[in-house]
């Protein structure tokens, strides 16, 4: 049977590296994800790295993770024109088993900045995330994903996030990257529960699996409720690994299971030393269970043979109810301020549902967006 291959995300940064080297020395990693789109802050990529990815890309395990692309950006932009162009390049000199991409939009105006947010579940959105999707597939030349999103402003925005996923992934035979810890953070925030809420993805579609840490947010709306968040930055909670090990028997179409952490959270000796313990730790997990399945494992999402239309799809009604979210959510000073915003908008009585948004999880929105304003840190 096909084994499911326990992997870590690695891009071109030093404590990354320093953390997983002594795994690649054992051998340990059997496949690689690497956010290719992060090479705008690298001028070029040095040899010894380029053969890392060569390594995994010969024998057919690099997969392509974009972060930028901003999938449901109301209008196409030049940039994103861009970030396709290079895609196709890297696909060619690095063939990827699939490439993937972050379900929602980035706030901010410049390209490499913002917040990644939801948008509403509407027609529009529908067509603009599926023609995005049929342009990465045709420029990667292999299987396309999506994310699920950590990040939801209502419960009702949670379960009917799994179907939208479906709907969008559907005309290009799109596979989920069912990111475990951003599933953590919708049980715990909305006090839901796993059994539950898994049924509500397509699992059938699932093919990789992240896990990875993150930290809690206090708001002055709940201070006794803090907000889970996907920060990536810490050790994986023992919460993630149970919900790994439930998660494995459900998801027939699973191939890798990556360990995702940032650098920013490896600067330590002890942390770079955690990352090694969590990654044997889901090592272990993974291969107990690859020693037990017994069932036929269908890992292929080939795509249909289908081109993008020529124009790309856009609403620039879409674009600007986005341009107005992202200015109250950078430029509010209060949770009051930013409710009184939005109701005084363009996004009131819309399909944004503004009215029903939870208050601790738009106090999180603007907190997320004030931190991303000048790019990650």
């Amino acid at each position: 049977m096909p084994e499911i291959l326990s992997s870590i995300a690695c891009n071109l940064d030093r404590n990354i590296l320093t953390a997983a080297l002594p795994l690649f020395q054992g051998a340990e990693v059997q496949a690689m994800e690497w956010a290719f789109d992060s090479l705008y802050q690298q001028p070029e990529i040095p040899l010894w790295f380029e053969s890392l990815l060569h390594t995994f890309a010969d024998a057919g395990r690099l997969v392509g993770h974009g972060v930028y692309f901003s999938i449901f950006a109301g209008k196409w932009s030049a940039k994103q024109e861009q970030w396709l162009f290079e895609l196709e390049e890297l696909a060619r000199k690095y063939p990827f088993d699939h490439v993937t991409e972050h379900f929602g939009f980035m706030t901010g105006a410049d390209f490499h900045t913002g917040a990644p947010l939801s948008v509403p579940y509407t027609p529009t959105t529908l067509a603009i995330g599926q023609d995005r999707l049929r342009r990465i597939q045709q420029a990667a030349q292999c299987p396309v994903g999506l994310e699920n999103l950590a990040f939801a402003y209502t419960p009702e925005e949670v379960w009917r996030q799994g179907d939208f996923l479906d709907r969008l992934l559907t005309p290009v035979n799109g596979f989920l990257i069912l990111d475990l810890h951003n599933l953590y953070c919708q049980l715990y925030n909305f006090q839901l529960t796993f059994e539950n809420l898994i049924q509500a993805y397509p699992l059938q579609r699932v093919r990789e699996i992240h896990i990875s840490g993150g930290s809690w947010e206090a708001t002055k709306n709940a201070p006794d409720q803090p907000i889970r968040r996907d920060t990536h930055d810490d050790r994986v909670p023992e919460a993630v690994f149970d919900l790994l090990s439930k998660a494995l028997p459900i998801l027939p179409n699973l191939k890798y299971v990556v360990l995702e952490q940032l650098g920013l959270g490896l600067d330590t000796a002890a942390q770079q030393e955690q990352f090694r313990s969590d990654f044997n730790r889901m090592r272990q997990i993974v291969a107990s269970f690859n020693q037990t399945n017994t069932e036929l494992v269908q890992h292929h999402f080939k795509a249909p043979k289908s081109l993008p239309a020529s124009r790309p799809a856009q609403s620039l009604d879409l674009q600007k109810d986005q341009e107005v979210l992202s200015y109250i959510l950078e430029e509010s000073q209060s949770l009051a301020e930013a409710q009184s915003a939005l109701l005084e908008s363009r996004l009131a009585k819309s399909a944004w549902q503004v009215e029903h948004w939870s208050p601790k999880m738009l106090e999180t929105a603007v907190q997320i967006a004030q931190k991303w304003k000048k790019g990650f840190r």
